[in-house]
């Protein structure tokens, strides 16, 4: 489950910059499409991840913490998408990004499961 989990959110990963891309290039079809397949790999990365800790006996706080910052990723994922969409500014959700993103990747990688 584990390689489930981590093609899951890298996929999601990917898609988001494609999705950046094709907004950038004013390709308002294709990203929206890509948009919404995009929503579907937050749904699986969050599926993935919710079967991983199933299987755990007890839930120690550095995996709350990690739930939490994963659900914030996705959450800053979809407001800078959402915000350039609407010509917003975004430098903000970016910066919250990138950091939820760091924290998010090191736990896991750290944490045991």
């Amino acid at each position: 489950m584990t390689h489930a989990h981590i093609t899951s959110w890298a996929l999601t990963l990917i898609l988001f910059f494609v999705v950046l891309y094709l907004e950038k290039s004013a390709k308002a079809k294709g990203a929206k499409i890509v948009h919404m397949i995009l929503r579907v790999f937050y749904i699986l990365t969050i599926a993935t991840g919710a079967q991983l800790l199933i299987g755990a006996a007890s839930l120690p706080f550095l995996y709350i913490v990690k739930i939490l910052l994963g659900v914030l990723t996705i959450g800053f994922f979809e407001m800078v998408l959402v915000r350039g969409k609407k010509g917003k500014p975004t430098n903000v959700f970016w910066i919250l990004l990138i950091i939820s993103l760091i924290a998010t990747i090191t736990l896991g990688f750290t944490l045991p499961i």
